[in-house]
């Protein structure tokens, strides 16, 4: 998926906070984000890996904590 096709989808479904994440990533506001592996950003498999590619792109680090953390 490319930048457009992610942020279709996630119109799409009004996940108006993703798409925040992402504008704050693309103007170097958003340097890292922590996320728990078995839980993600979004619950749609492949959406949130590209979403969480796309992030990376626009040099975000991403930071997988564990549950307990």
């Amino acid at each position: 998926m490319n930048k457009e096709e992610i942020i279709q989808e996630l119109e799409k479904r009004e996940m108006e906070d993703i798409i925040e994440l992402i504008e704050d990533a693309e103007k170097g506001y958003l340097e890292e984000l922590e996320i728990v592996p078995s839980v993600g950003l979004l619950y749609d498999r492949e959406l949130n890996e590209a979403t969480i590619s796309l992030l990376k792109e626009q040099g975000v680090e991403i930071i997988y904590v564990t549950e307990e953390e």
